[in-house]
């Protein structure tokens, strides 16, 4: 009985979240986000867990993916889980000592590197970029070009409408109006300036606005098998896709390459180059003082290494 009216008092919590407080909490997570987290208690359920779930048995299911899932992945998985309770008005079991006690025991004994994508040079985008031809070799072109320049995420990349950009003698700014790190879009400036040669990114975005007819509207988009060029927005896995694609092209290996290689390899690059960290940051959005030291490691790792003392 004792149950039963737990389950009751928290049936009616839920039940007392009206429609527009349920939209707004749907409306607080970024699209990919929401998508992220419904797929990941979609696991849980799937296992044989439920909303709303006892600590022992968030535990358990823990316990019984620790050899199978990475600790990074499992933590995503708490997180979606708490989400799924908090949304429904139900206390989240992943706040509880015996769950946290249980990841932290998961990290020591089944610990595993975090995957890290590849950084890729100028030179390699370069490489990526040579030789392209036809409707989809100019989108492709100022879609790599632009988002190194830009340090975009893919998100950002495909986000962009020709509205957000303004051109002028010296380059052109994006507005770049939500982000991961911005959800509640207030918003934020990239410029990238024009530089010599056939590469440069401003040239190469006006290009592939003027071949492709696009005025308004989303400025990456899908090209058919026929050349044409379709309305609607370029996906972001899209992105991840012509990335790879272009990598193989090139020489490189596709398997270590993602759409973050971009923006990872504009840090690096600019950390190589001696630029500082605010320009780096002012170019990024990075916030973290943390996260842009793990790049700053990352492109000094040769360069300031005490070796070079030595021999």
């Amino acid at each position: 009985m004792k149950t039963d009216r737990i389950g009751t008092r928290r049936k009616s919590t839920a039940q007392r979240y009206s429609a527009s407080v349920r939209q707004y909490l749907a409306a607080s997570l970024a699209t990919n986000t929401r998508r992220g987290y419904q797929a990941d208690v979609a696991h849980f359920v799937a296992w044989g867990g439920r909303i709303p779930a006892t600590p022992r048995r968030v535990a358990a299911y823990l316990a019984y993916h620790a050899p199978l899932l990475a600790s990074s992945t499992l933590s995503r998985r708490l997180v979606a889980i708490a989400w799924a309770h908090t949304a429904r008005g139900f206390a989240s079991p992943t706040h509880s000592p015996l769950v946290k006690a249980t990841l932290q025991g998961v990290r020591r004994t089944c610990g595993r590197t975090v995957r890290q994508v590849a950084a890729l040079q100028k030179a390699q985008v370069l490489r990526m970029v040579h030789g392209l031809h036809g409707m989809r070799g100019l989108r492709d072109r100022a879609l790599l070009l632009v988002g190194f320049a830009g340090a975009l995420r893919r998100s950002e990349l495909v986000a962009l409408d020709v509205a957000d950009i303004q051109f002028s003698d010296e380059g052109m700014v994006l507005r770049i109006r939500r982000s991961k790190t911005d959800q509640v879009a207030h918003g934020r400036e990239v410029a990238i300036p024009r530089v010599r040669g056939r590469h440069c990114p401003c040239r190469c975005l006006s290009a592939w606005l003027a071949a492709a007819g696009i005025e308004d509207g989303p400025v990456f988009r899908p090209i058919n098998r026929y050349e044409q060029v379709l309305p609607q927005r370029l996906s972001a896995q899209s992105v991840a896709l012509v990335i790879k694609r272009l990598a193989a092209q090139a020489g490189l290996d596709p398997a270590v390459v993602s759409g973050h290689s971009l923006r990872a390899g504009f840090v690096t690059n600019a950390v190589q180059r001696g630029a500082s960290a605010a320009s780096i940051c002012a170019q990024t959005g990075h916030r973290s003082d943390e996260m842009m030291q793990r790049y700053v490691r990352a492109g000094r790792q040769f360069r300031d290494n005490a070796n070079l003392k030595i021999w």
